[in-house]
C-alpha cells in the first residue's frame, strides 16, 4: 500500500495562517494607538491638575511671602511667581504637555485663547479667574473647570 498523504503545510495553510495574522493585527494595532492616546490625555490633565494645585498650596503657604500663579499655553504650563506672568523670569517652573496632547481652549472670565495666566490670594486661595480649560488629541478632550474657590477638576 502506498501512501499517498505526505506530511507537512501546503502553501494554502500558510496563506490563510499568514490571513488570519493579518486581520488580527489590523484590528489590533488601531487599539493600542487609541489606548496610548488616552494615556498620553489623562497625563496631560494631570500635570494641569497638579500645576494649578501647587500654585494654590504655595500661595496659601505664603510660600517666599509671594502669590503663585499659572500661565497656560498650547503645549505647556507655567507656574509663576507673582500676579503677572513675565516669561523671563528665572523663578517660572515650566511643565510641558507630551505630544499630541495639547490645550486647545482657555475660557478664563469670558476671555478665551489658547493662553491666559490665573494667580491665587493669599488668604484666601481663590483664583483671579475662574473658568475652563480644554485639552484635546486628535480622538479625546477633557475639560478642567477652576472654580471660584479655586479648586480645579476635570471631567
Amino acid at each position: 500500500m502506498i501512501n499517498r498523504y505526505k506530511q507537512g503545510i501546503t502553501i494554502i495553510e500558510t496563506l490563510v495562517v499568514i490571513a488570519v495574522i493579518a486581520i488580527l493585527v489590523a484590528v489590533v494595532i488601531p487599539q493600542f494607538a487609541n489606548i496610548r492616546e488616552n494615556q498620553v490625555l489623562k497625563s496631560a490633565v494631570a500635570d494641569v491638575l497638579s500645576s494649578i494645585n501647587k500654585a494654590r498650596t504655595q500661595t496659601l503657604s505664603s510660600l517666599n511671602s509671594s502669590k503663585y500663579g499659572v500661565h497656560f499655553q498650547s503645549d505647556k504650563i507655567i507656574i509663576f511667581t507673582g500676579t503677572g506672568f513675565l516669561e523671563e523670569s528665572l523663578d517660572n517652573e515650566t511643565i510641558n504637555i507630551t505630544t499630541p496632547a495639547t490645550i486647545t481652549n482657555v475660557t478664563l472670565n469670558n476671555v478665551s485663547g489658547t493662553s491666559g495666566d490665573i494667580y491665587f490670594n493669599r488668604l484666601s486661595g481663590s483664583p483671579s479667574k475662574t473658568g475652563i480649560i480644554t485639552i484635546s488629541t486628535t480622538s479625546f478632550s477633557k475639560i478642567i473647570t477652576i472654580s471660584g474657590t479655586g479648586v480645579a477638576s476635570s471631567n
